[in-house]
């Protein structure tokens, strides 16, 4: 009787412990893990950007899991980062494999080009792609997956031209690496100084191939400045450069011509910040010498106690200063993760998530600044800070040289 007593009592006591066991279970939250795509240039051009970008990812994802661990969300974040070296053809490739992770969002490309090589795929599998660099205008398509972080070259395109004008030039010679992005800006540039009836000579776009030999180039844009020089003096006529990290060889081939040398180098934004540059002798001295500088979207300055923590954050883990593009990626990132979070029991139907993101864009104020979007799913709004090169000791440093108006 007692051994009978004592395995009922074993019983009851096993019974109780999977109770208890599965109550636990039932009350606590399973988490779901988001996973992000980054499609990122880490060793190939423009890699400053793909580096501090990456950063600024590992940073936001470090945040948001401590925000929605401690306040009982069923989210986790995560990303799944490829280095697309600025190829198309690659990027073309990661999004495929991020599709197969299960990555709804991607951050990226940086590249319009890029950008404009994964669209097609975005929209027919349901993932919504958010660039922090791309401005190309022919990606400015209302209701499509594709949306951007930085304002459009028109935007870019305006300010750059006004600021150009504005310096006393009344004569440009503009050339681009051809790519839809760097040619989009060559064009608006253009079309903003000729508004403002300065002088424009065009020359045809270069291969984005690696190892381009400039002379062929720099011989026409030298032709052109000597046909304006008959008309304007040396310091009414520029270069508008609309280039990636292959400005560097064109920088130390231009440098010992003399009329290349003598007048005033303008910039787009994919050089603003570039290591590539200020790591180069060369052509640090070149863009000195010419006072060079390129534009970056600017940081506001009433949110500095927002983005400096971020941009001092991000250089002690890279070693470079970021600029605005990459403190995108970090407020894209957290737009991201809230609109996942305003679906609390069930991850939610790719329309949801779409129409969501839009919204929650629309509400947020982070590092940039407003992160509104406009029809065309492009931010809706942006100055720049203009960024310059001067020497430091014996090495070379960007430094903020001016402002949009």
């Amino acid at each position: 009787m007692k051994q009978i007593k004592y395995t009922l009592a074993a019983l009851l006591a096993l019974v109780l412990l999977n109770t208890s066991c599965k109550k636990e279970k039932e009350n606590k939250i399973p988490e779901n893990n988001v996973k992000i795509g980054a499609l990122l240039s880490l060793t190939g051009n423009w890699s400053t950007l793909g580096i501090t970008s990456k950063a600024a990812i590992d940073i936001a994802l470090e945040e948001i899991n401590a925000y929605t661990s401690k306040n009982g969300s069923v989210y986790r974040f995560s990303s799944v980062v490829y280095d697309t070296k600025l190829d198309a053809t690659l990027a073309s490739q990661y999004i495929a494999a991020a599709k197969g992770e299960g990555c709804r969002f991607i951050l990226g490309p940086q590249s319009s080009a890029e950008a404009g090589a994964v669209l097609n795929y975005a929209n027919a599998n349901n993932m919504l792609v958010v660039s922090q660099g791309s401005t190309a205008g022919s990606l400015r398509i209302d209701y499509d997956n594709l949306y951007r972080f930085c304002p459009a070259d028109d935007v870019e395109g305006v300010a750059m031209g006004k600021s150009i004008y504005n310096d006393g030039i009344r004569a440009l010679v503009t050339a681009a690496r051809d790519d839809a992005g760097n040619k989009g800006l060559q064009l608006s540039v253009g079309q903003a100084f000729n508004t403002l009836n300065g002088m424009v000579s065009v020359t045809a776009p270069y291969s984005a191939a690696a190892n381009t030999d400039f002379t062929a180039l720099l011989a026409d844009i030298k032709a052109r400045i000597v046909q304006y020089q008959s008309s304007y003096a040396t310091n009414q006529i520029a270069v508008y450069l609309a280039s990636f990290d292959e400005c560097v060889e064109l920088f130390q081939q231009a440098a010992s011509d003399p009329v290349l040398s003598s007048i005033r180098w303008y910039g787009g934004d994919g050089t603003a910040l570039s290591a590539a540059i200020t790591g180069n002798a060369a052509a640090a001295d070149f863009a000195i010498a010419t006072k060079y500088f390129a534009p970056a979207f600017g940081l506001p300055a009433e949110a500095i106690t927002r983005w400096q923590p971020l941009a001092d954050k991000i250089k002690a883990r890279t070693g470079i200063a970021p600029d605005a593009f990459a403190l995108a990626a970090y407020d894209a990132v957290w737009v991201m993760a809230m609109s996942y979070n305003s679906f609390p029991n069930a991850q939610p139907e790719f329309s949801q998530l779409k129409s969501e993101f839009v919204k929650q864009a629309e509400q947020y104020n982070g590092t940039t600044g407003s992160t509104r979007l406009n029809s065309a799913g492009d931010r809706a709004t942006g100055a720049y800070d203009y960024w310059g090169i001067v020497k430091d000791g014996s090495s070379y440093k960007w430094v903020v040289v001016g402002q949009s108006e």
